[in-house]
């Protein structure tokens, strides 16, 4: 299913997600996890995983919370999502893990 920024790509590496979570970091930006079952379109609610990492300064921190996700919700899509706090908005959000 074609999803979100970058989902007409091939899937990302683990070297490239960690690229994009370190511009979001580099940008101030706040990162969220989140995760569905099925992202049909008219299924536009994700469930969060924990709070957005409002506190994350690391890639490998968000890493750690992208792996412990992943294990939690086997099944699931998971998906980052950056928010801009200056401008109150989402940025960029991409699909991390298709089951």
């Amino acid at each position: 299913m074609k999803t979100e920024t970058f989902s007409y790509l091939p899937a990302l590496s683990d070297k490239q997600v960690t690229k994009q979570i370190q511009y979001f970091l580099k940008n101030d930006w706040v990162v969220g996890i989140e995760y569905c079952i099925q992202p049909y379109p008219e299924l536009a609610f994700w469930n969060w995983w924990k709070l957005p990492l409002f506190t994350a300064s690391t890639a490998e921190e968000i890493t750690v919370e992208i792996n412990a996700c992943k294990a939690a919700h086997p099944d699931s899509y998971i998906r980052l999502t950056s928010y801009d706090n200056l401008q109150q908005k989402q940025v960029m959000s991409f699909v991390v893990r298709n089951p």
